[in-house]
């Protein structure tokens, strides 16, 4: 017999899905509402002042009012938001700050605010009702579930709760889950990632886990030595668990070593959620991409990619993006961000409903001989090279080779292996064919001989994790970057004799 809680679910998940549909029907007429919205709660703070918000009436006149911003270029304002200053990017004081890892300026706090709180919430509420609504599967509500998170111990700033993302959401779990969520709240302090995972192993491996939730290279980890104390596939360990919800990165890469960890196939949701915003979920089982939230607080504008360098890109609204355009994405937002470049690019593929997929990072791409290599195309290339092969990658990064000690550059490709190809030249043909398909910029290059074919390094098992350990980023939200365009982790990864 399904609980009370799994029998009303369901109601409550149609209700949710009929007011998702109403407003994703209407994608400009929304996003108007936003833009609105936000320019005329945020006129009478400091940046609304200096951009002459009071004058804004349309998207034209904000272009030409507001430029595009990233992290370093909106700090002096931040700054001031930290120093405890109220009605600077947004009204009033926010509740929170969010601390992500910056590269070039250090720790990076972005502002979340009363308004902007709640929508990061009901997104990864929205994402598992609509996974409901469309499956008819509420089961899962009954057993436990676990979200492989950052610690939720916040520190305190001048008056504002100061902490990682994870671990501010975690305050906010729904009160009807409590009772299912593991790990436990000394567990889940446990800065230290190793021995927090180790510890969510003692807890969790005689449990009835029906969700598991996280980073998928983190819940690799956390897999691998629920099999190592138990000598079982996860699949026979949680029986009952169907449902993997996972953000941050590209599942596909991991796909096949999951379902091989678990023993068998399990339904996910895949979540874009950010410090800055929760942007989009997947909404449906058999649809590629997620649908952007458009009813979130959040005006989205676009530039192409190829573009974004050029002295002035042109900034298009949703009305005006085309399928498969690699974007670089910029909001603005109830939080306070204003035409900000989060640093990712975008693909749209479907625009009734606006779903989209993450492409990669602007900042990270190759394109040291002008080849505009991005994620997506590496990623793909794996997938296609390893399909219907007995290969399997536990992790892996690309960076140029400009000046090798003879013969042509190249790109190197680093990879951990779970499973070796037999014969590494047929895996280099067949990535070669899928890159050289996919980019017409990287064909040109190969064929006019000013770049030879692929370099496969192998890492050593467990090699990116001591890379991850030795930078100090270990766990939470942190990934490996897919590219690079320069050698900075090509050369850590030499350096710290992790290469086979």
């Amino acid at each position: 017999m399904p609980s009370v809680k799994a029998t009303l679910s369901k109601p409550f998940a149609k209700y949710i899905a009929k007011r998702i549909k109403k407003w994703s029907s209407r994608p400009v007429e929304t996003q108007q509402k936003v833009f609105k919205n936000l320019i005329s709660e945020a006129a009478h703070t400091v940046f609304g002042k200096d951009h002459s918000f009071g004058k804004i009436q349309s998207h034209q006149e904000f272009k030409t009012k507001v430029p595009i911003r990233d992290y370093e270029e909106l700090k002096p304002y931040v700054e001031r938001v930290v120093a405890g200053e109220e009605d600077i990017l947004w009204k009033g004081k926010p509740i929170y700050l969010a601390k992500t890892s910056g590269t070039t300026s250090g720790a990076k706090y972005i502002p979340i605010t009363k308004e902007s709180m709640p929508t990061h919430v009901e997104a990864a509420r929205n994402a598992i009702l609509l996974y409901i609504h469309e499956t008819g599967n509420s089961k899962f509500v009954d057993g436990k579930m676990i979200f492989l998170q950052g610690s939720p111990i916040l520190e305190e700033k001048n008056g504002i709760k100061l902490g990682r993302l994870s671990g501010i959401v975690a305050h906010y779990v729904p009160k009807y889950l409590q009772k299912n969520r593991m790990p436990s709240l000394e567990t889940n302090c446990i800065e230290d990632w190793e021995t927090k995972v180790e510890a969510v192993v003692e807890e969790t491996v005689n449990e009835d886990m029906t969700i598991i939730s996280g980073i998928p290279s983190w819940v690799q980890m956390y897999f691998e030595k629920l099999m190592q104390k138990t000598d079982k596939k996860v699949g026979d360990i949680f029986k009952n668990f169907n449902l993997f919800i996972f953000g941050g990165v590209n599942y596909e890469p991991y796909r096949a070593k999951f379902e091989k960890l678990i023993g068998r196939k399990v339904d996910s949701i895949e979540l874009y959620p950010a410090s800055e915003g929760f942007f989009a979920f997947q909404d449906k089982q058999d649809e590629k991409g997620m649908l952007l939230q458009l009813n979130s607080g959040i005006f989205y504008e676009f530039v192409e990619a190829d573009r974004f360098f050029d002295s002035n890109p042109e900034r298009i609204t949703i009305a005006d993006v085309e399928l498969g355009v690699n974007y670089v994405m910029i909001i603005s937002t109830t939080a306070g961000l204003w035409a900000y470049n989060i640093g990712d690019t975008v693909e749209f593929t479907s625009l009734k409903p606006y779903r989209v997929i993450v492409s990669g990072r602007i900042k990270h791409f190759i394109s040291a001989f002008g080849e505009h290599v991005i994620g997506k195309e590496v990623e793909q290339a794996l997938r296609e090279a390893t399909e219907n092969t007995s290969i399997s990658v536990n992790e892996f990064t690309v960076a140029p080779q400009i000046n090798p000690k003879e013969g042509l550059p190249y790109h190197e490709w680093f990879i951990e292996f779970e499973e070796e190809p037999e014969e590494e030249r047929i895996l280099i043909e067949a990535l070669e064919q899928s890159l050289q398909q996919q980019n017409s910029y990287y064909l040109d290059l190969i064929e006019g001989k000013v770049l030879r074919s692929i370099k496969i390094t192998k890492i050593k098992k467990g090699g990116f994790h001591t890379y991850m350990k030795s930078i100090g980023k270990l766990g939470g939200q942190n990934k490996i970057p897919r590219l690079s365009n320069d050698r900075k982790i090509a050369d850590q990864l030499y350096q710290l004799n992790l290469t086979k």
